[in-house]
């Protein structure tokens, strides 16, 4: 894992970092969660994955992250989960 941009951002707590990882295949949202923790020596909750983005053919997976510095920050400013609606309803 090579980290290519890292910057604080004061307001929102948190660090925001940009970095290659390379992978056989695409890594997904928890390794690139859990990757991030080890590097950086975090809890995997403060972590949140952005974007993965990759050229096709390569290795090489360009990983987009923002660590909180704890996980109340993470949760008041990221967005919520929408919930999905079940199908059906009342007769």
């Amino acid at each position: 894992m090579e980290i290519t941009q890292d910057t604080k951002n004061n307001l929102l707590k948190r660090r925001e970092i940009q970095f290659i990882l390379e992978s056989e295949s695409n890594p997904g949202f928890e390794k690139s969660r859990k990757s991030v923790a080890e590097k950086l020596k975090t809890s995997e909750e403060n972590v949140a994955i952005k974007y993965i983005r990759n050229n096709f053919g390569s290795r090489e997976f360009l990983v987009e992250a923002f660590v909180y510095d704890n996980k109340e920050d993470k949760e008041r400013i990221e967005p919520k989960k929408k919930e999905k609606k079940t199908a059906g309803g009342s007769s």
